[in-house]
């Protein structure tokens, strides 16, 4: 199964919904700190994506220039 950005970001927002809904501190504290801690790997992801698709514009160009 791939993974992608969205789904960590859905994630981070359901469980900002939870942190939003509950009366309890330390349920709201520990959804506050899985969303970021979801967020965080969204961020990773998108950074591993652009960084990916750079090198491959790069690699493309320099083909492109050796012909």
């Amino acid at each position: 199964m791939s993974v992608t950005s969205d789904f960590y970001l859905t994630q981070a927002e359901k469980c900002d919904g939870d942190a939003a809904g509950t009366p309890l501190m330390q349920v709201r504290d520990r959804n506050l700190r899985a969303a970021a801690a979801w967020r965080a790997m969204a961020d990773k992801l998108i950074r591993a994506e652009t960084a990916r698709a750079e090198k491959e514009r790069q690699a493309e160009a320099a083909r492109h220039d050796a012909t």
